[in-house]
């Protein structure tokens, strides 16, 4: 399973920006009963969850991203999405995807985002 990660770049504080990740290879209906999530790893600080989807539709969000940012899948793409909105310089880090199920545990190689002031 590959995941590839895009949609980073550079962007204005208050500004928005949408992930995008990838299960190529991925069959559907595993795609459908797995879980993701997007981390993100500031230089310095330890990677930390910013969003997670899970296979029963529920989602969770980090305590500095609720009402920001949305995660969302479109299974039929195999594709989640991280709808990022307001951005704040402090979202600077390189965002990487995960995938996990019963029996993997799958990360995408990163995407960068950039939040200027």
């Amino acid at each position: 399973v590959q995941l590839q990660a895009s949609g980073g770049g550079l962007v204005q504080a208050g500004g928005s920006l949408r992930l995008s990740c990838k299960a190529s290879r991925m069959i559907l209906s595993t795609f459908w009963s797995t879980s993701f999530g997007w981390y993100r790893q500031a230089p310095g600080k330890q990677r930390e969850l910013v969003a997670g989807s899970s296979s029963d539709g529920s989602s969770n969000y980090g305590d500095s991203v609720k009402g920001r940012f949305t995660i969302s899948r479109d299974n039929a793409r195999k594709t989640v999405y991280l709808q990022m909105a307001d951005l704040k310089t402090e979202d600077t880090a390189v965002y990487y995807c995960n995938a996990r199920g019963q029996a993997f545990d799958y990360w995408g190689e990163g995407t960068l985002v950039t939040v200027s002031s």
